[in-house]
């Protein structure tokens, strides 16, 4: 598997999914979320609606993750992730790390090659970046552990702002 990390919009990546640092309602917001659920278009809320609708009427616990499709996005699935919000005291990284392994785990069980991450949590819910990407690191540590031959070729971390990016590349050098 190999590791991108880079500085850009993750609306533009063509990868077969995308990461959303959705909120647990689904229904879209600021951010990443908020951008994603642009540029697909307002199919995507639908899906999301139906999700709620359907299995989710609580909406989408914190560390858990949901596809969709990715509608007019360039890629072929939404992965939607809640990360844990630490301004609502929510401190259990082990949350945080659930939201990179259940969203990798989504993506090879969607028979996904390549995935792109933004930096869950690390935006709104107010998660320094540095905990953020060795979350990101633990997961795909134990991922590929778990995964010899995973079908997952490339995961791409996207990263708005070019000092997330710095950080990520960094802590995810190693893996790289």
């Amino acid at each position: 598997m190999r590791i991108s990390v880079l500085q850009g919009n993750i609306t533009q990546r063509r990868v077969d999914a995308v990461v959303n640092a959705a909120n647990s309602s689904l229904l879209g917001g600021g951010g990443v979320d908020g951008a994603l659920h642009r540029a697909a278009g307002p199919e995507l809320l639908a899906a999301c609606r139906e999700l709620r609708a359907g299995g989710l009427p609580h909406g989408l616990p914190v560390g858990a993750a949901v596809a969709t499709p990715a509608f007019r996005l360039p890629a072929r699935w939404v992965v939607h992730t809640v990360g844990p919000n630490r301004h609502a005291g929510q401190t259990n990284r082990a949350l945080l790390v659930s939201c990179f392994s259940e969203s990798l785990r989504l993506a090879e069980d969607l028979g996904a090659q390549g995935m792109a991450f933004p930096a869950v949590g690390a935006g709104a819910y107010g998660w320094p970046a540095a905990a953020v990407a060795e979350a990101a690191r633990d997961a795909l540590a134990g991922f590929q552990a778990s995964h010899p031959a995973p079908g997952l070729e490339l995961v791409e971390f996207v990263l708005f702002r070019a000092e997330v990016e710095a950080v990520f590349r960094n802590v995810l050098g190693p893996l790289r």
